[in-house]
């Protein structure tokens, strides 16, 4: 089957009422928005058609997550990441970011540190507050020179451990830096866990858009069984098949005691996952691999047109990223900025009508991410807006 990711969508809608979209509508129409991770393509064709179908019933009623799910999710995890896991091991829910406040409310007690390492998605940073927690930091380490990947600092993460740490939240593979963690910082990081007796969220969102040819995933739980008692895994079919609103995640949680906790954790305070995201969720993961593995093919192509740009704008770098979409440009040095800028984001918006994700919001000023899951038009489009300010 051939697959369409070279025409560009409207998403403004224009003529068809207001379907407002964060990633669209939140600039005006002059600008170019690579900032959320939101691709400009359409979702697989077969997920297209289940979701007509479902809606052609007229009722939406309350849902269960169906028996024919649990069992599609097993066997995308045995086949593509070679983790046999069991049906009962999976809480479905709206959304990883809920998992990840309902995690700190379930796992640990007001007072206790809540720890990740940055740049980070911005909601990890929210956790602990939101959730009257001790907010914890570690930075990872700077590419050491050009092409060189970004590095988990065990020394510097450790030392950010206190008697109060009592959860991990982690990013696998990691967001917004698109790092695959090679298996002995995964090790080290697991004896690191085990020591200091913590618990671990593992966000692996975007485990299924793995740029490097002949890759493949292996989940922390995985890949180290001993910590399978400390562990939550989280999955969802969002990123990998441009599903996010429909708003489907899934928690994997060998342990039967932690999934209790969490279990207990979600009631009173997450809806059911919408029917329309279940539907989504199991024709994605049953019958969606073509398409990924074709998305895929278009990614790496864009990956290696924003390499290329990247070199032609002076002070600008770039690791580039080995997973995901997103990119994280370094613009602290870029010749086209005043170095006192207070927002590269900021500038490029008004001097290139481009937006790009704030990498303050990360956690590191100076920093932009870009999203190049858009169509090749678009992306060029974008670059070239950007050379007027980051050529100069």
């Amino acid at each position: 089957m051939e697959f369409d990711f070279a025409t560009p969508i409207e998403r403004r809608h224009p003529g068809q009422g207001e379907w407002p979209s964060q990633k669209w509508h939140r600039y005006d129409a002059s600008i170019l928005p690579l900032w959320v991770a939101d691709m400009d393509f359409r979702s697989p064709p077969q997920v297209i058609e289940a979701l007509k179908a479902r809606v052609d019933h007229g009722v939406f009623g309350y849902g269960l997550v169906p028996d024919s799910l649990r069992h599609t999710l097993c066997e995308w995890s045995t086949r593509e990441y070679a983790w046999p896991i069991e049906p009962e091991w999976q809480l479905w829910l709206p959304g990883v970011v809920p998992a990840l406040h309902l995690a700190s409310l379930a796992l640990t007690e007001p007072g206790e540190g809540v720890l990740t390492v940055t740049p980070i998605y911005p909601p990890f940073l929210k956790v602990a507050e939101r959730t009257g927690r001790l907010a914890q930091q570690a930075p990872l380490g700077e590419p050491s020179g050009p092409g060189e990947p970004w590095r988990l600092d065990l020394e510097v993460l450790e030392a950010a451990i206190t008697p109060e740490t009592r959860l991990l939240l982690w990013c696998h593979p990691h967001n917004p830096t698109g790092r695959v963690w090679r298996q002995a910082e995964l090790a080290a990081l697991a004896e690191l866990v085990e020591r200091h007796d913590l618990l671990v969220v593992s966000d692996e969102l975007h485990c299924d858009l793995l740029l490097e040819e002949g890759e493949s995933h292996r989940p922390l739980a995985a890949a180290f069984p001993a910590l399978a008692a400390r562990i939550i895994t989280l999955w969802a079919p969002s990123k990998t098949f441009n599903l996010a609103g429909l708003t489907a995640a899934c928690a994997v949680i060998p342990d039967a005691t932690l999934r209790r906790r969490f279990a207990a954790a979600m009631r009173g305070l997450m809806p059911d996952v919408n029917v329309l995201g279940l539907v989504a969720a199991e024709v994605a993961y049953d019958q969606g691999n073509a398409w990924r593995k074709a998305l895929l093919g278009v990614l790496r192509h864009h990956r290696q047109a924003l390499v290329e740009r990247v070199e032609t704008w002076p002070g600008v770098s770039m690791s580039a990223p080995e997973s995901t979409y997103l990119a994280w440009l370094d613009l602290r040095r870029a010749n086209g900025l005043s170095p006192h800028s207070a927002s590269p984001q900021q500038v490029l918006m008004e001097r290139a009508g481009v937006a790009l994700s704030d990498g303050a919001d990360f956690g590191w000023p100076g920093f932009v991410r870009l999203n190049f899951g858009t169509t090749a038009t678009q992306l060029e489009a974008a670059l070239t807006r950007l050379d007027r300010v980051l050529k100069t």
